[in-house]
């Protein structure tokens, strides 16, 4: 009896044995796919504009020791000025406010004491001009109206829509003939488009106008020029 219940203890020992012993199963990933060839290249596509428009903030500043006296006389040119501007053809739309502004400045004698304060009272708006002829007429109207705070002047174009166009298609087109130049000089072929992404800069045209500016009359001379807009495109080609 003893030697049976041994001989089905070796028996269930070497089954287990060989369970533990059997084959695996393995799963292997094969990647049968080589790895794409690829180029990228960076197109740029440039085009001249001439400005349409010019904005620019047109501002109005007065002081006095009263405040009450300071704001008047800022309200009265402030007032004026603004119908230079309407009277020079800006429409309504075309005039906003951006700033309106009341504030003490202490005055110091040499030593540094505190001698007096006054109010300084400031009115600015930011006119859109769609005349650029009558721009200077314009800002000669305002400083003859009382203006005495004009700042840069920024040309543009209104509607850029053809001109971004214009410069996309350039770039996409550049960046193309990159390609078939640098594969062909390869030895291969240009493939489907794999990514593209693309960067449009179109700053608007600045130019300063200064206080000894303001004094000129006659109307200032100011001259819009051109500006540029450009798009930069990057491609990425397959390679065949």
């Amino acid at each position: 009896m003893k030697t049976k219940f041994l001989f089905l203890i070796a028996v269930l020992v070497m089954g287990i044995a060989l369970t533990a012993c059997g084959p695996s199963a393995i799963t292997v990933q094969s990647d049968t796919q080589p790895p794409q060839r690829t180029i990228t290249v960076s197109g740029t596509g440039l085009v001249t504009m001439i400005p349409d428009i010019a904005t620019i903030n047109i501002g109005v500043q007065t002081q006095d020791a009263s405040a009450s006296v300071a704001m008047a006389d800022n309200t009265t040119k402030a007032r004026a000025v603004s119908d230079a501007i309407k009277a020079a053809g800006v429409a309504d739309k075309d005039i906003q406010t951006t700033n309106f502004s009341i504030y003490p400045q202490q005055q110091y004698d040499d030593k540094g004491h505190v001698t007096d304060i006054i109010y300084v009272v400031s009115n600015t708006v930011y006119v859109t001009v769609r005349d650029l002829a009558g721009l200077g007429g314009l800002l000669d109207a305002s400083v003859r109206a009382g203006a005495n705070s004009i700042d840069s002047i920024s040309f543009d174009v209104d509607d850029k829509t053809e001109p971004l166009s214009q410069a996309r298609l350039a770039a996409v087109e550049n960046a193309r003939k990159q390609a078939d130049e640098l594969t062909a000089a390869a030895g291969v072929s240009v493939g489907d488009v794999q990514t593209i992404s693309y960067y449009d800069n179109s700053a608007p045209l600045t130019v300063q106008y200064s206080r000894a500016d303001m004094a000129v009359g006659g109307g200032v001379p100011v001259e819009a020029g051109s500006m540029q807009i450009t798009t930069t495109v990057n491609i990425v080609y397959g390679i065949k």
